[in-house]
């Protein structure tokens, strides 16, 4: 037990660093409490429970939460995980803390699932308990945080689940709070459990290479020094490598290898004042030369996020281009601790002074209502966890929208009455149709008249932002209730007939009042209505009336009846699969694919696929070393899956060839003449001496399928002096 005593001094040292106020006993008195609560618990590594509630609470105190925030993280799994009541804490710790607690209690059972209306649920608690007290989520961070720093000891199923919700509910709503510090942090461990291989050939790669890089870091950071102390700027300077998550999206998003993405390092200054910022700026471009168009000004115009820099990109004398951060040390501690950095909980804070910074909070709680679930989930992770850009009114208010926002979705978040009364709109002085995706820095104005019919049902399917939709749907819903009907029964027997569940549907008509019921519908109109106008979908009703029609066929062992209702859509018996990059997953539709760096597969060749979670489906050959070897790892095993090439003829494919020969005059020559004569699609071509008197070729190229690759193997095979042509880089 002296390692949980001294991790708590430990805790209690940071605590009074930043908070000389501590009254030291109570935090003491909450940490006792606490371990003796969990005194016969254990972690999966074996260790004392205590430890867990402990690290969390220095990721709180790292934050520099107030005394209470720190206290409730003490105690967060008492509620939850022992026989300690509500009514206990309040009594010894007060009802600040004792709500704490019971909030991030309730958010525990916060857990992925495919089943959209528990989802929702959830994720709606979480967005009520950020709405009524921030503390709340930022503890439940802290507590995922440590959970995820030590998820190697769970089970190989256990942590896939828990990093896939990391990664699409915790990790964007750091981001939301503005804290990327621990945003990359929960990206990072979630990226190492979903896509184990990606992670792996990233950091490999980055080791490989991490001596160019601190050699590269070092020489530009001393010349930006330099420069600056130079001209009397006191400031700090450094630089540090991408996180890896944000390498692997840039990678496969893109379809490049680590070689290919450049601006792997970035590189921080931090000074004293506002003007120095801009200051620094200008000697920045002055050493580097700035990238046209890699410039951004987050200073003037702030994130929603509260975050607050100068971005530019800049190209080094080696010709290699790096991006440079430029803030203030307030700035650096609002980007590093988000909305903590401005919530500290102490006296005398008016904690409604910033209430416009959850204004999306509230937005999305009211977005939720008259919503489908399957709708609902979406439209979050559009709202909270897509990128934003930034729009101006002509009178010039920054208006804040998910990235491929319409002149729709300013309107809507102007006023609902802008947006219904909507006729027309101008885009930096131009008539645009609703369509147009607005960009950065747009001046929009919207066109209004009192004698609008108001927004079209085609509307629902141009907004982006739930804001808009939900607004939308509350007009049709009050206005347009018969045309809703009549929309909504055509979708809902255009479904069934998909399913082929029309006859059996209209059979039995006795089963209608447990649908109604369970949809929460007093009569039949009423639930076409609500998918007339969005409220709920056709797919939603016609699973319920499945699921009532096999529990009235049960009973009576009806099996022709229960063969009915379980027959696949039509379409789907059809369905083989749709291909994605020129690859049919096993029959599964719109499947985000990526070619594997590792052995560059081209058509022709036996391939199987990786199911990496993080990002769709990577594929290998069926004889590349990395399969082989995960293979065998009973922890990845299962997910690799069959996949196949699609018959269409008209995509390329990138891969790789190594070429060894007997090092002379002209080798390179001879080698580009030879491509050139059978018109490959040459990417790259780098040639080195090696031992032995011989030189090796990296051949990067694009190929339509085996046959024309072993067509260029062959020709290149045939130049004189070369030992060898094979696969793969060197």
């Amino acid at each position: 037990m002296d390692n949980v005593r001294e991790a708590y001094e430990h805790l209690e040292k940071k605590v009074l660093n930043y908070n000389p106020g501590l009254n030291i006993q109570r935090l003491r008195s909450a940490f006792e409490f606490a371990e003796n609560a969990h005194r016969t618990q254990t972690r999966k590594d074996g260790s004392p429970y205590i430890t867990h509630p402990i690290a969390a609470a220095e990721i709180v105190a790292d934050m520099g939460l107030d005394e209470d925030a720190v206290i409730a993280c003490l105690l967060h799994d008492v509620i939850e995980d022992t026989s300690i009541v509500y009514d206990e804490i309040a009594k010894k710790f007060g009802v600040s803390v004792a709500n704490l607690v019971d909030g991030v209690t309730k958010l525990t059972r916060v857990v992925y699932t495919t089943k959209e209306e528990e989802q929702m649920e959830n994720l709606r608690k979480m967005l009520m308990a950020m709405a009524k007290d921030i503390r709340v989520i930022l503890i439940k961070i802290a507590d995922r945080l440590h959970n995820m720093r030590t998820m190697e000891y769970h089970a190989e199923k256990k942590r896939r689940e828990k990093a896939l919700e990391t990664m699409e509910i915790y990790a964007p709503i750091a981001h939301r709070l503005g804290m990327q510090k621990i945003k990359w942090e929960l990206e990072d461990l979630s990226l190492l459990y979903l896509d184990p291989v990606g992670y792996r050939e990233i950091t490999d790669a980055l080791e490989s290479r991490r001596e160019t890089f601190d050699s590269f870091m070092q020489s530009i950071q001393e010349r930006i020094s330099e420069r600056l102390e130079e001209s009397g700027i006191k400031c700090k300077v450094y630089g540090r490598i991408k996180h890896i998550y944000s390498i692997y999206r840039k990678m496969y998003s893109q379809n490049k290898e680590l070689s290919e993405v450049f601006d792997l390092c970035a590189f921080r200054v931090i000074v004293d004042s506002i003007a120095d910022c801009y200051n620094v700026l200008g000697h920045i471009h002055d050493l580097f030369k700035p990238v046209l168009g890699r410039f951004k000004d987050y200073i003037g115009t702030p994130k929603p996020n509260m975050y607050q820099s100068l971005h530019t990109t800049v190209i080094g004398t080696e010709g290699i281009p790096f991006e440079v951060q430029i803030r203030t040390w307030e700035m650096h501690h609002t980007a590093e601790y988000g909305i903590a950095a401005h919530w500290k909980y102490k006296e005398g804070i008016d904690r409604h002074a910033d209430e416009e910074k959850f204004a999306w909070v509230r937005s999305l709680l009211e977005a939720q209502q008259d919503t489908d679930a399957m709708d609902f989930v979406q439209e979050l992770k559009i709202n909270m966890f897509a990128d934003e850009v930034f729009v101006f009114t002509p009178s010039g208010d920054v208006i804040n929208l998910p990235a491929g926002a319409t002149p729709i979705d300013f309107a809507y978040s102007i006023h609902s009455a802008v947006g219904n009364r909507m006729t027309g709109a101008k885009v930096n002085g131009r008539m645009v149709p609703y369509d147009t995706e607005l960009q950065n820095g747009d001046i929009v104005e919207i066109i209004t008249s009192g004698a609008s019919k108001g927004p079209s049902r085609d509307w629902l399917s141009i907004a982006k932002s739930s804001e808009a939709r939900s607004k939308i749907k509350q007009w049709l819903k009050k206005e347009k209730r018969e045309e809703n009907i009549i929309h909504g029964k055509a979708a809902f027997e255009s479904e069934l007939r998909r399913n082929n569940l029309m006859t059996t549907f209209t059979e039995r008509e006795d089963i209608l009042p447990a649908i109604l019921k369970k949809l929460s519908f007093a009569t039949l109109d009423d639930m076409y209505a609500a998918i007339g106008f969005g409220g709920m979908t056709a797919t939603r009703a016609v699973n319920r009336i499945r699921d009532e029609l096999i529990k009235a066929a049960k009973p009576s062992h009806d099996k022709l009846l229960l063969d009915r209702i379980n027959q696949q859509p039509a379409e789907a018996q059809q369905k083989v699969g749709k291909a994605s990059n020129g690859i049919i997953v096993e029959g599964v539709e719109n499947c985000l694919v990526k070619f594997s760096r590792c052995c560059a597969p081209v058509p022709g060749d036996d391939i199987v696929g990786f199911i990496t979670k993080g990002y769709g489906v990577s594929v290998h050959r069926s004889d590349c070393p990395n399969y082989l070897n995960s293979r065998a790892r009973p922890e990845e095993a299962d997910r690799w899956i069959r996949v196949s090439w699609a018959n269409s003829g008209k995509e390329s494919y990138q891969t790789v060839l190594s070429l060894t020969a007997k090092d002379r005059e002209h080798l390179v020559i001879d080698i580009a003449t030879t491509l050139a004569a059978i018109k490959a699609k040459v990417r790259a071509l780098s040639v080195r001496e090696i031992e032995g008197g011989l030189a090796v070729a990296q051949i990067s190229m694009e190929v339509g399928d085996r046959d024309e690759l072993r067509f260029a193997i062959n020709k290149l095979s045939a130049i004189p002096g070369v030992n060898e042509v094979r696969r793969g880089g060197v």
